[in-house]
């Protein structure tokens, strides 16, 4: 029997209800910034939320957007593939750290050819993304693949419209290994791209579906993306002369030299580097938080977060071909870094 008793019963039963909800809700963790971490952050937080109940709600706007973010304050984190500086960090009372090891890679739509299948040098790259290289089977590229048939077509580059870190780290790259391109184009989260034939994409996600769509077409794209979308890649002759595939691998070995603590803020670039087997595209994914939170709760919550994915997440991120930070530097992040944030 349906009493007045039963039915207050009822509806404190429910504003109970509702209010745990609003309170679970309101610990989520928020972030936003690069699509480069966003396959692995998805599966850490799914991950988290089954064993904790907290979720996040990550926004994978592009590492300009994730700076604007965290410096409006809107967000409890702003994660970036292209670091802040030192002085901004300064300034902007943040501090910085690597979260994940990743790698970009030139991408490409051609019918017939396998990933890995071909081969460019760091120069001959930049000259395809520049426009100077237009075609498929410029006598460069048929010098670097003998053997391969490649095919009279256009080059169309495919790069992103937003403001990127992963184009911050590519761009790093040619201007590390081209002087043409360093002079004419240069390096930054958004450059003007000089070739006549160029469509733009938003995010990761865009360059991976307009690469896919487009015949003919060459961009860059954060490895995770290559694999989920089965995209043949170009190998890269590395600083040591050898060519080499991307694989979680090619960027440990990339990142085995790196002294995180030599630059303010662990901006360390790790394009390029020496190795026999290192991707020479690899690159950190770095995360900024207020050393003096608007919302001390959720900055706990974030390190929390970040706290379990180092100890708990390194096969998940090895599953994506992600590489995880080793435990002497979380350790080191922790003791260094995470200790500037007020509690």
């Amino acid at each position: 029997m349906f009493t007045k008793r039963t039915f207050l019963k009822s509806v404190a039963a429910a504003a109970m209800a509702t209010a745990a909800m609003g309170s679970a809700l309101a610990a989520d963790i928020t972030g936003a910034g690069a699509s480069f971490p966003f396959p692995v952050y998805g599966k850490w937080a799914e991950a988290y939320k089954k064993e904790t109940g907290i979720g996040l709600n990550y926004q994978s706007i592009g590492s300009s957007g994730g700076i604007r973010q965290i410096r409006a304050k809107t967000v409890a984190f702003g994660a970036t593939d292209a670091p802040m500086s030192g002085a901004d960090l300064e300034k902007d009372g943040l501090v910085q750290f690597p979260a994940i090891i990743g790698g970009t890679v030139p991408v490409f739509n051609l019918d017939g050819f396998k990933p890995g299948e071909l081969r460019v040098t760091g120069p001959v790259l930049a000259e395809m993304f520049m426009g100077t290289i237009s075609n498929w089977n410029d006598a460069k590229l048929a010098a670097l693949n003998p053997g391969k048939k490649l095919p009279d077509q256009a080059i169309t580059v495919i790069h992103r419209s937003d403001g990127s870190g992963t184009t911050f780290n590519f761009t790093d790259y040619l201007n590390t290994v081209s002087k043409d391109w360093a002079d004419k184009v240069g390096k930054g989260a958004a450059v003007k791209w000089p070739a006549a034939s160029s469509v733009g994409g938003k995010g990761n996600e865009g360059v991976a579906a307009n690469v896919s769509r487009v015949k003919g077409s060459l961009g860059y794209v954060e490895y995770a993306y290559t694999k989920k979308n089965n995209m043949p890649f170009l190998q890269i002759q590395n600083k040591d002369g050898k060519y080499v595939s991307p694989d979680d691998k090619s960027f440990a070995a990339a990142a085995a030299g790196v002294d995180w603590f030599s630059v303010p803020g662990m901006g360390v670039s790790m394009v390029d580097a020496k190795g026999a087997e290192s991707w020479p595209i690899s690159t950190a994914s770095f995360i900024l938080m207020y050393k003096v939170p608007v919302d001390k709760a959720q900055s706990a919550e974030v390190l929390k977060f970040f706290d379990w994915s180092f100890k708990s997440g390194k096969q998940m991120a090895a599953d994506l071909d992600y590489v995880a930070l080793p435990d002497s530097l979380t350790n080191e992040i922790r003791s260094k870094v995470w200790s500037q944030i007020q509690k």
